[in-house]
């Protein structure tokens, strides 16, 4: 009986998961493009904050790699919101106050921009680097705050 039980479970959560986001749709590209710039970010911002050991070539290759994914989730925000059979985060006002959201998405990428700039100054220092990090993460707050539902 616990077997047949247990096996009922393991079914109903393996059906379950076959639902979720298409990978291919809009918000499935744009959530894996900002799962990737997330990933990137905390290893930045672990690096700075002692988590992570400072490697100058690893954070140089981290703070351009974070660029250039910048750049590339607003594509995959359509202009009119479509209907989403996943869950989604992103708040209607993405699709009513496009032009605040395109404000806030361009000023990600200069915060972001300003960051790779920062790492050709020498010496390379977690202290050098701590303010244009925040900068990074102060841009990345300001549109969640707006834009994202919790």
């Amino acid at each position: 009986m616990k077997l047949k039980t247990l096996s009922l479970i393991v079914l109903a959560l393996a059906v379950s998961g076959c639902g979720g986001v298409d990978p291919n749709s809009p918000q499935g590209q744009r959530q894996t493009i900002f799962k990737q710039m997330l990933k990137v970010s905390e290893n930045l911002g672990g690096m700075l904050r002692g988590r992570i050991a400072f490697k100058e070539p690893a954070f140089v290759a981290g703070a351009a790699e974070l660029d250039q994914l910048t750049r590339k989730p607003w594509q995959h925000f359509p202009q009119v919101r479509e209907d989403e059979s996943g869950e989604t985060r992103a708040k209607d006002d993405v699709w009513q106050r496009q032009a605040r959201f395109q404000e806030l998405a361009r000023a990600m990428e200069a915060s972001t921009a300003a960051l790779v700039t920062a790492t050709h100054a020498q010496p390379l220092t977690p202290e050098s680097l701590a303010a244009p990090m925040q900068r990074v993460e102060d841009s990345c707050k300001a549109c969640h705050e707006e834009f994202r539902a919790f």
